[in-house]
């Protein structure tokens, strides 16, 4: 996991919180979820080989889970 990008995906739900990040969890590259109160209900921490690998991550397996609304991936830099 040293070479690969890790992001936090911020998650607004229409459902339970605590069920979206439960379900979350269960995803590969999923390295945790969180709820969490304020503006996004779900707060996760992923991780994938490269960045479209990242992507599809998010686009096809995250936002797919039932009760999402809407997703913010924010990539983690080091330097």
């Amino acid at each position: 996991m040293a070479d690969d990008v890790t992001a936090y995906v911020l998650i607004q739900t229409v459902v339970s919180a605590a069920q979206v990040a439960n379900e979350i969890k269960a995803i590969d590259g999923v390295v945790s979820a969180d709820d969490v109160s304020g503006p996004y209900d779900v707060i996760a921490r992923v991780s994938a080989p490269d960045m479209d690998t990242l992507g599809q991550l998010v686009v096809s397996r995250i936002q797919a889970v039932e009760g999402i609304t809407r997703t913010l991936t924010c990539p983690i830099v080091t330097f």
